[in-house]
């Protein structure tokens, strides 16, 4: 099963949390080998990378706009701890200045025309709200 958009009992779920204190979403994108925009996808989009990279570009104004900034971007290389057959293309960490900008941004009508570069482009995600633990040394 692939999960490309939030369900919305969790989408539920992530509303009735804090909306007033800082935010960071773990992302992990799988990506498709070819974009599938059901019709037509714009010119020079052809491979799911294209398209997410399009995402990108459409929403990038708006994630800085509502304060959002990547706080760590890498290409995972092995599935250390966990299933084998969890492969991802990219993973970062997106910190928001609170849950309500995370709100604004998704609801904004550019950003809602966006999304439909990252729903052509992405095979699996997976998406994970943390709230920042403060000045906590070490694991625990």
């Amino acid at each position: 099963m692939s999960h490309i958009d939030p369900e919305r009992d969790q989408f539920e779920a992530f509303k009735d949390l804090p909306r007033d204190t800082p935010i960071n979403m773990l992302n992990l994108v799988r990506l498709k080998d070819k974009a599938d925009y059901d019709g037509t996808a714009p010119e020079g989009v052809v491979t799911g990378a294209d398209a997410y990279k399009a995402y990108s570009r459409e929403s990038g104004p708006i994630f800085a706009r509502v304060g959002g900034s990547i706080l760590w971007r890498g290409a995972p290389e092995l599935m250390l701890i966990g299933p084998k057959d969890e492969a991802w293309d990219v993973a970062f960490v997106a910190r928001y200045p609170n849950a309500g900008a995370f709100m604004e941004m998704v609801t904004d009508p550019d950003y809602r025309k966006a999304v439909k570069h990252r729903q052509a482009g992405v095979l699996d995600s997976r998406l994970l709200r943390c709230a920042e633990l403060g000045d906590a040394k070490g694991f625990g």
